[in-house]
């Protein structure tokens, strides 16, 4: 496969097409065309402009959360069924994250993750022969699909290959047919804009005796007949209609109206999302994947042409799941994500996505959830811009253009760090927003700024964030400041500061004009690296802190008489927090076991299936373990006899590939983990089958912060 040359943009505009078209049905999921007709008429526009549209969705989350099993198990072609499988253990987070928790027989993925659970592996745990063939042909296949194509550009066969794969984990049959269908098709996409080819790519890759090739020849021949898009959906609704399968949200009927959009649209964006969700039935579902094919196909110019599409949405999206620090991140980010994977496939050396800082506005009209902050203006005017720039070290920018700003106001672009639970929900389907800021207390931030040549005076930027209080409000924090002369460049630099435990809420830059009522500065880059220095439980009142957890455990109490008392059921729950942006770092806490399996403390969390523990076990033991996966690995143990309810010092030094752990201020443990070592991740606490209490939690640099692990405290 040759990647084309426009790849990066291609896949952005893929991920924002998926975006938006989500964002557009998701209001009326599962209404009749019957209904929408009646109460809306045609769809052409976010219902509500005064409503954000932007929401948690299963949709977004399965897409871009389950091709991480291309990063996580290094497999390329060859990726499995299984280890897509294997993914999906260790990021959903049971009856809470990415699907439908309805229950086994019911819900399709709910279904395949039990199986998954007790260890039937994939592909049979999405089987005909398990599950039987109403909830293995249900539509969720379909919808998690995008994502395998973005890595495949201009190469059905390698699309229809891992889509097939990953497909299986949880479904079978004409559900895997329109898996593979639409990832061809986005593949494809990427070289090729004649509709009618993309379909016959699609066609290529599926069984020429299945149900869904007679579909898309049917589509195809009454679109042909020259019939309007509402007669194709009548005709669609009375031969392949909801009554004549079973389940909740079969495949075939919603591939129908996909094809149907995609032919009577003609290719535009705007007029194919209208049709496809005015005709009804699985809305979100279906729109994504036809708004991901369609962004592809035409790029990002696609999507100029009609209203503001981006402006709303403004690059954000949230992936809850067990990568903490992960969730809260937007289009851009996952785009160059998927792209770096695509030419690594390719055999291509990757664009280095690692490196670059979080926020660089790459490609044409990123903004990466930037926006003015009203408040900041005092009634002045602040808009921001991607714009195209002359630094050497990048091409765009985020302009923040200010006008009439009264005495005392600042022109000030903010991005979100962290979001509580009740942010970005949807009430009527149960998709909440679990999530870990992704900026700390500790880290260096660090943003370059260029003053316009056009301003009439000088003007003085720094740095900004907001940060959570125990009283449920927001407290500023700024950097230091730098005055910039007309045209001048300069570099902000500041250490998050310490918010007494409290999570940062937004962060972002402002420039304070002066004499200088109007003018413009745009921002390069920002972001932040390095381990936090910060306690996140130390006594204080907990207020929005409670919810920086991400929690995989049954019972989480932040009211107990402890600071924190967790219970789980069976099995291992940890309660995470940080993400992959922290590698080397020391981690103690203070924990209590009362009646446990086990109770330890985790680093470097990937997930649920990927971390080094300490734990201390009711088989009288402490050991230093790696969980990869369902391989669990003793790297260190010790005889050591716990008491119930006595308060025992955990800590773990990470550096490199060198853990180093103790109890209680003695070093028991000094080992090199040679074996592909975890290099990255937040912290947790585990508890197995019984109830802890936490008393204090602490991270820190290492080894400035911490040399020896005799020392206590962070």
């Amino acid at each position: 496969m040759t990647v084309p040359v426009d790849y990066e943009e291609r896949v952005y505009a893929g991920v924002l097409g998926k975006l938006i078209g989500v964002y557009l049905g998701r209001p009326v999921e599962a209404w009749s065309h019957e209904r929408i007709e009646a109460e809306l008429g045609e769809i052409d526009y976010y219902l509500d402009a005064e409503v954000d549209p932007v929401l948690v969705d299963d949709d977004i989350s399965g897409t871009f959360v389950f091709a991480r099993a291309l990063r996580d198990h290094g497999s390329g072609r060859d990726l499995s069924a299984q280890q897509v499988g294997e993914t999906w253990l260790n990021y959903l987070i049971e009856n809470r994250s990415i699907i439908w928790w309805g229950g086994l027989g019911n819900s399709t993925e709910h279904t395949a993750y039990l199986r998954l659970r007790r260890g039937v592996q994939a592909p049979r745990s999405g089987s005909i022969e398990l599950n039987g063939r109403v909830v293995a042909e249900q539509i969720g296949a379909q919808i998690f699909i995008d994502g395998w194509a973005m890595v495949a550009p201009g190469d059905p066969e390698l699309a229809a290959t891992l889509a097939a794969r990953a497909a299986s984990v949880s479904h079978d049959g004409e559900a895997v047919h329109g898996a593979v269908a639409i990832a061809a098709m986005e593949a494809q996409a990427f070289v090729e804009a004649d509709i009618d080819r993309l379909l016959d790519t699609a066609l290529a890759q599926i069984p020429r005796d299945c149900l869904l090739r007679r579909v898309i020849d049917d589509v195809r021949d009454w679109h042909a007949s020259g019939e309007d898009w509402r007669a194709t959906r009548a005709r669609i609704a009375q031969r392949y209609g909801y009554e004549r399968y079973g389940g909740n949200c079969h495949v075939i009927p919603n591939h129908a109206l996909i094809v149907s959009a995609l032919l009577h649209g003609d290719g535009d964006f705007g007029r194919s999302l209208m049709i496809v969700n005015t005709c009804g039935w699985d809305t979100d579902c279906n729109s994504g994947n036809l708004g991901c094919l369609l962004a592809i196909r035409g790029g990002l110019a696609a999507l100029e042409d009609g209203p503001d599409w981006r402006g709303p949405v403004a690059d954000r999206m949230y992936l809850p799941c067990a990568d903490a620090g992960g969730v809260i991140t937007d289009a851009l980010t996952e785009a160059m994500k998927l792209a770096d994977l695509g030419r690594e496939l390719a055999g291509e050396t990757r664009t280095g996505t690692a490196q670059r800082p979080r926020f660089d506005f790459a490609l044409p009209g990123s903004v990466q959830g930037f926006r003015a902050d009203e408040q900041a203006a005092r009634g002045g005017v602040v808009a921001v811009a991607n714009v195209a720039t002359q630094r050497a070290r990048g091409s765009r920018g985020l302009a923040i253009d200010f006008d009439e700003l009264p005495a005392g106001a600042s022109a000030r672009a903010l991005t979100a760090t962290f979001g509580l639970d009740s942010a970005a929900t949807d009430p009527d389907v149960g998709y909440e927003l679990h999530a870990s800021p992704t900026l700390h207390s500790g880290q260096l931030v660090r943003a370059e700024i260029t003053a316009d040549a056009g301003n009439r005076g000088e003007v003085t930027c720094r740095l900004v964030l907001r940060a959570h209080d125990s009283q449920g409000g927001l407290r500023e924090h700024h950097g230091p400041p730098v005055a910039l002369a007309p045209g001048a460049h300069g570099a902000l630099e500041w250490t998050a500061p310490d918010t007494a435990g409290q999570p940062i809420a937004d962060v972002g830059v402002e420039a304070l004009p002066g004499s200088t009522p109007a003018g413009r500065v745009v921002l390069d880059r920002l972001g932040w690296n390095g381990a936090p220095q910060v306690a996140l439980l130390d006594g204080r009142p907990l207020g929005a802190a409670r919810h920086a957890w991400v929690s995989a455990v049954d019972h989480v109490d932040f009211d107990a008489e402890e600071p924190l008392r967790l219970v789980q059921d069976s099995g291992t729950g940890l309660l995470i927090q940080g993400g992959r942006g922290w590698r080397d770092y020391a981690v103690r806490a203070t924990i209590a076991p009362h009646m446990a399996r086990a109770a330890g403390l985790a680093a470097r969390v990937q997930g649920l299936r990927r971390h080094y523990a300490l734990l201390l076990s009711s088989e009288d033991v402490v050991a230093l373990v790696k969980q990869l996966d369902a391989q669990r690995t003793v790297l260190a143990q010790a005889p050591l006899a716990w008491l119930a309810d006595r308060p025992y010092s955990l800590a773990l030094v990470l550096e490199g590939a060198r853990l180093r752990a103790g109890v209680d201020g003695h070093e028991l443990f000094d080992v090199h983990d040679a074996h592909a070592p975890l290099l990255d991740g937040g912290v947790a606490v585990l508890c197995t089958e019984g109830r802890i209490a936490v008393e204090t939690l602490a991270v820190a640099p290492t080894p400035a912060a911490s040399a020896s692990l005799t020392r206590e405290g962070a």
